[in-house]
């Protein structure tokens, strides 16, 4: 079974520092009203970002194999969180943006779906606490 370990150390103030497998260390910090130095990501935040990052690394080499030329590509994650505390995201939308100037329709879709349902395990974890909703927008130069 694949594991993976990540040292997180605090730093100063509001601030820390984790490690990565992949060796690259990331900055965590707050805002200055919440009595950070708005100096790294947000924690909730981050974790928008590592699911478009698990979307998009799965799309990418898909399409490559696929031969589908795109000119650009951009995943835009909103998240809606609770009210209540602790606060979580319940809800959150997934907009895939695909330009070119001879986009595929079908075998764009074909690579999402495959991402969603298949392949993301970050999409699989924040199945089990968000209603996840997805939308694919087609952008022909």
């Amino acid at each position: 079974m694949a594991t993976n370990t990540v040292t997180t150390v605090w730093k100063e103030n509001m601030q820390f520092e984790s490690d990565n497998p992949s060796g690259h260390p990331i900055v965590i910090d707050t805002s200055e009203e919440h009595g950070g130095n708005n100096s790294g990501l947000r924690p909730k935040a981050m974790m928008l970002s590592s699911l478009a990052g698990c979307s998009g690394l799965d799309i990418v080499p898909m399409l490559e194999k696929m031969r589908v030329k795109i000119d650009d590509f951009k995943i835009v994650v909103t998240g809606e969180l609770t009210e209540e505390h602790p606060k979580y995201y319940h809800k959150v939308l997934v907009d895939y943006h695909f330009y070119g100037s001879d986009l595929d329709e079908k075998k764009i879709n074909k690579a999402v779906d495959l991402s969603i349902e298949k392949y993301c395990g970050v999409m699989e974890m924040f199945r089990k606490f968000a209603d996840v909703t997805t939308a694919i927008h087609l952008h022909n130069n």
